[in-house]
């Protein structure tokens, strides 16, 4: 049974906000429109065809359910469904309803149980990126001034010193000034204002890829999982490669402190009707950022974007804060889901007019 085209479709399907899909009297997909290639994180294009049971490794109780609908020929709603693609789990309501044409043909509208949640969770994240960079401008001023203080006055105290031998304490005293001085320096970077120019985003993950397998991680490698049909973005390309970089980082020190053999993965996709803060966009380019490793301790899962967090001894907390804020700069966001065995960073950058970059 061929079913139409999606053209042939109601053009409401392209703008609902709820996920729909249509399967033919076989179960293959025919049809996706955009909030449901957002939720499932699946190309039309790519899945067009395919059985259900290929697209989806696990569909809970959804196969009976629409053996339900079709033998009674009514609509059926299939609470708190568990669907899995290959690279995520999902839990969800579905309506399903038999359409009279096509024969055995089914429309399956998903509704997402954690969607209140996530909407919610991305607005304290947008309101977090703005705390963040305020906190950030007003800490390093207040520090930078009696900073300068406290090195100059070593200077001269260096100088008067009656015994070269004790200006190892003032030394002690220039040098660390200087590091908090580098530090500081590091707070304040993000806020300059970005250039903004045509950037492909692939060529942003290659740099980080070349910059990362320079530095040979011990049993980790990079794969790439590319939509190379992605429009080029309007961006700063060092902030893009800045933000990458340093999450690609703490994946490669969180996998070799376990000593696992691990994974990164870079993984790109189109989003459609993306809300990010209170604003609406057409089209959002979509970058995960995965790896195998031992994930977030639980206690720093909320608090991984705060300035001066982190779970290296050695670390100045402040890679993902500048991340956040670079990402922030192109009205985009940035979130993390992390748990033993996968942690996934998601960039969303969306495609705007260059008037509306500023």
């Amino acid at each position: 049974m061929t079913v139409p085209a999606p053209p042939s479709f109601p053009v409401g399907l392209e703008q609902l906000a709820t996920a729909v899909m249509l399967l033919d009297g076989e179960l293959s997909i025919q049809y996706l429109n955009p909030a449901a290639e957002n939720l499932f994180e699946l190309s039309l294009r790519t899945v067009r065809g395919q059985p259900l049971s290929q697209a989806f490794v696990e569909t809970g109780g959804l196969v009976s359910a629409m053996e339900i609908a079709l033998t009674e020929g009514v609509s059926f709603t299939e609470h708190e469904l568990t669907l899995a693609t290959l690279a995520n789990r999902y839990r969800v309501n579905c309506i399903i309803t038999p359409l009279a044409q096509p024969a055995n043909a089914l429309l399956l509208e998903f509704q997402p149980l954690d969607q209140h949640l996530k909407i919610a969770r991305e607005e304290r994240l947008y309101l977090q990126q703005e705390f963040n960079r305020e906190l950030l401008r007003n800490l390093t001023h207040e520090i930078r001034n009696p900073l300068g203080g406290i090195r100059g006055a070593a200077q001269l105290l260096e100088h008067e010193l009656p015994r070269a031998g004790l200006r190892e304490y003032t030394q002690v005293i220039i040098k660390e000034s200087d590091r908090l001085q580098s530090l500081m320096d590091r707070m304040l970077a993000p806020n300059r204002a970005p250039h903004f120019t045509m950037v492909n985003i692939h060529e942003v993950l290659e740099r980080v890829r070349s910059i990362i397998l320079a530095q040979r991680p011990v049993g980790v490698s990079i794969r790439r999982d590319y939509d190379l049909s992605l429009p080029e973005l309007l961006a700063d390309p060092e902030q893009l490669i800045q933000v990458v970089l340093n999450i690609a980082r703490n994946a490669v020190q969180a996998l070799e402190a376990a000593q696992i053999e691990g994974e990164i993965v870079f993984r790109t996709r189109v989003a459609r009707r993306v809300h990010i803060g209170k604003r609406a966009f057409r089209l959002a380019m979509e970058l995960k950022i995965i790896d195998n490793g031992p994930g977030i301790p639980e206690e720093l899962r909320e608090k991984i974007f705060y300035p001066l967090v982190s779970t290296k001894g050695d670390g100045s907390g402040l890679g993902l804060t500048i991340a956040q804020t670079f990402v922030a700069q192109h009205q985009g966001l940035i979130d993390c889901d992390s748990r033993p065995g996968r942690t996934c960073f998601t960039v969303l950058l969306p495609y705007v007019h260059p008037e509306q970059a500023h």
